[in-house]
């Protein structure tokens, strides 16, 4: 088959069939299309579809194919990863500091806590879920982030469907995510810190605050199609000097973002921007995502992880954040609810795992089981958090 028709080929699959799928079976009512897309891309992997038509998908996927399809998720994922960044208010985070930073504080430690314990227990006692390159601290700290991980632009999209993002509501759980979702990049760097790359670190870390400011003062006074040209080289050069100081190319383009303010932009076109970069590029790097899931230390073993960890990150997120609810003084049910959405992950943790398996933290069979995870912990959320929201007066929710 040439190239181009098993690359279109691919390109159909990718965007019919999860589309298809969440049609007829009506999920917009449980979770958003995304979803769909990322279980679409586990089961057209090499452990499912691979495993049963293994002649076809080796025909279909070819080097040249995943080369082309690489390259198309690389970029789809350092523009949503850039503007994952660019959402993040912070202004909003500090002006109510002691409501944010005590419940994301708690939203964040008590999952990666748990988390991390379950990581550690694999490290002593289930050896292959652990990457070559990790040591057993960096291994449990990663793996206890991951669980504490919450999607920012996938909570947006249940606040929205829930009708309460521009509430007062739905901004307090957003700056509590906010905060956590800066956090959780931080640990990344952490974890990835190189001693033999320290050189390149440093530079990259002293270049970037000089660099930062000028780009800054000079945006506010840019017009708009300039604005746009130069955040764009802005992130593209981030995501290389990133990747070139051993920091992954997806920390440099969150950094991108996070420096920039959104209002140069505007919400619109950031509304507009995020909903064509999922719906054009990121269901290729959902497949990319697939086809990187391993099954060889058997289903059931990596389907039990999976459940363990979704044990951690459940119980931990709601403990966490109802410690907080009690110590704020929220009202009944508060607590319960910004929980559950705060347990939303996937995309988020999806990215995150990815540079885990790349910089060899994590094994292929740890990164299926927190694909796993992701995806279970995600679907679970909105009908948990809509039942709980049709029995509580609208008025009551701040």
């Amino acid at each position: 088959m040439p190239l181009s028709e098993s690359f279109l080929l691919v390109l159909v699959a990718i965007f019919l069939l999860p589309w298809l799928v969440w049609r007829l079976i009506n999920a917009d009512q449980w979770a958003p299309l995304v979803v769909v897309q990322i279980v679409t891309g586990i089961l057209l992997g090499p452990g499912i579809a691979g495993a049963l038509w293994p002649a076809a998908h080796a025909l279909v996927f070819t080097p040249q194919v995943l080369t082309a399809l690489s390259g198309l998720a690389w970029w789809a994922v350092i523009l949503f990863v850039f503007l994952a960044g660019l959402e993040l208010d912070m202004r909003s985070a500090w002006a109510s500091r002691r409501d944010t930073l005590t419940t994301a504080t708690c939203a964040l430690l008590m999952p990666l806590a748990l988390g991390a314990l379950v990581a550690w227990l694999l490290w002593r006692w289930l050896p292959g879920f652990e990457g070559p390159a990790a040591s057993g601290l960096q291994f449990s700290a990663a793996v206890g982030m991951a669980c504490a991980v919450t999607a920012l632009p996938i909570l947006m999209l249940f606040l929205q469907k829930l009708g309460v993002l521009r509430t007062a509501f739905g901004q307090r759980v957003l700056r509590y995510a906010s905060l956590d979702d800066v956090a959780i990049w931080a640990v990344l760097a952490l974890v990835l810190l190189d001693w033999e790359r320290l050189g390149r670190q440093l530079v990259f870390l002293a270049a970037l605050w000089p660099l930062a400011l000028g780009v800054r003062r000079w945006m506010p006074s840019a017009k708009a199609p300039d604005r746009l040209a130069v955040a764009l080289i802005w992130l593209l050069l981030m995501s290389l000097a990133a990747d070139w100081a051993g920091l992954h190319f997806m920390v440099g383009a969150f950094l991108a973002g996070l420096l920039l303010d959104a209002e140069w932009f505007g919400h619109d076109w950031l509304d507009t921007s995020r909903e064509l970069v999922l719906m054009l590029l990121m269901p290729v790097f959902f497949l990319s995502t697939g086809l990187r899931t391993d099954w060889a230390l058997g289903g059931q073993m990596v389907f039990a992880v999976a459940g363990v960890l979704l044990v951690a990150a459940v119980v931990g997120k709601l403990a966490g954040v109802g410690l907080a609810g009690r110590l704020l003084g929220w009202q009944a049910g508060d607590a319960w609810r910004i929980g559950w959405l705060l347990q939303t992950k996937a995309l988020i943790m999806i990215l995150f795992a990815n540079v885990l398996l790349d910089k060899g933290i994590i094994s292929a069979a740890m990164f299926t089981a927190l694909l796993l995870m992701a995806v279970a912990s995600t679907v679970l959320t909105l009908p948990v958090v809509s039942r709980s929201m049709q029995s509580t007066p609208e008025n009551t929710l701040s």
